[in-house]
């Protein structure tokens, strides 16, 4: 057993975190750290709980430790934050000395020779750890995972840029209140109301994806080369992302064959048979009013990414539009960078 340590523990991702390790066969939390005010308290007494799952047994009794590198057990290998970005670009550098860093930060991300990645779609950024620990003097490495509203996306579009090319993309999204934490969006500005604007959420979205989407070439990313438009949307939702997707591609294609290969297809995680990794991440829906973020957030555990509506538009030629829902804080998040560790505990460790 691997046992790992979670940064930001008691924050609504790192209960997450927390959720997701707990019997995992490969890894063991050995260690919880937070801010000052909940170093030295039992886990169970420091965290006010969000999830609607129980706290595990497995925590409550474990003391939380200040996020300081020097404090944490040296027998844990991985360490997942779910720090905020500003504590984050500080810490995460420390811990990366000596500790492997799954981090569902932004603070890192897109930084040089440190990997964003989506195990599904380009797990050989990987390759830059080498560089990365070269460069920087350290024992351990930093790997990030994308911003929630891209990894589903993402995943989606994977299949069909692997199957077909494509000229231009559009998204919007309607994102749930979740994904900017516990006390991110007050109940009396999100009741009865959309917001539309999500700081930093468009640009996110706008250069992940042709990141992740994009060529290693040694150990610079060849970002993919078709311009994306996004617009972010807050909406009374709590867990669950939906996005409308619209594609302009270079030409017609027939819709069967796109719902074939997403629905087929897999990546390393599902060649590996990674604990974490869903069968399909994919899951193509039929109906007419779905995927619908109640109904089909927790596809696969939440690790899975649902489309729907794959039709073409009227109004653009060599068109293919669809909606699709994935779980922001499973998938989107905690769940992510498990995944990137167990890639990381299966090839690297």
């Amino acid at each position: 057993m691997v046992k790992v340590g979670v940064l930001g523990a008691t924050g609504m991702v790192g209960q997450r975190f927390i959720s997701l390790l707990a019997g995992h066969p490969d890894f063991e939390i050995a260690a919880l750290a937070a801010s000052g005010k909940s170093a030295g308290k039992r886990y169970e007494d420091a965290t006010t709980w969000y999830l609607n799952d129980a706290m595990p047994e497995e925590v409550k009794d474990i003391e939380v430790i200040e996020t300081d590198p020097a404090k944490m057990d040296k027998d844990v290998e991985i360490v997942f934050s779910s720090l905020p970005t500003e504590f984050a670009a500080k810490v995460e550098k420390a811990y990366a000395k000596d500790f492997v860093v799954a981090s569902n930060a932004s603070a890192m991300r897109m930084k040089k020779d440190i990997p964003l990645v989506i195990p599904e779609v380009n797990p050989q950024f990987l390759d830059m750890i080498d560089a990365q620990q070269k460069h920087n003097n350290w024992d351990g490495f930093i790997v990030t995972n994308p911003n929630c509203s891209t990894i589903a996306m993402t995943l989606t579009l994977k299949p069909i840029f692997d199957n077909f090319n494509i000229n231009r993309l559009y998204v919007s999204t309607m994102q749930a209140i979740s994904g900017a934490g516990y006390n991110g969006v007050p109940s009396m500005g999100i009741l009865d109301n959309i917001i539309p604007y999500i700081g930093g959420e468009e640009e996110k979205m706008e250069s992940e994806t042709l990141y992740l989407l994009g060529s290693l070439d040694g150990d610079e990313v060849k970002p993919a080369d078709f311009p994306v438009s996004a617009s972010c949307h807050r909406v009374a939702v709590v867990d669950g992302h939906t996005e409308a997707v619209f594609l302009e591609l270079d030409e017609d294609v027939d819709i069967e064959k796109v719902k074939k290969v997403m629905s087929e297809f897999k990546g390393l995680p599902q060649e590996l048979g990674l604990y974490s990794a869903p069968e399909h991440p994919v899951i193509v829906r039929e109906e007419d009013d779905r995927p619908q973020p109640r109904m089909d957030r927790n596809a696969s555990g939440g690790m899975a990414a649902t489309v729907g509506r794959l039709r073409k538009d009227a109004a653009m030629e060599n068109s293919l539009k669809y909606v699709l829902v994935g779980h922001n804080t499973i998938r989107g998040a905690a769940g992510a960078s498990i995944l990137n560790a167990e890639l990381i505990n299966k090839q690297i460790l």
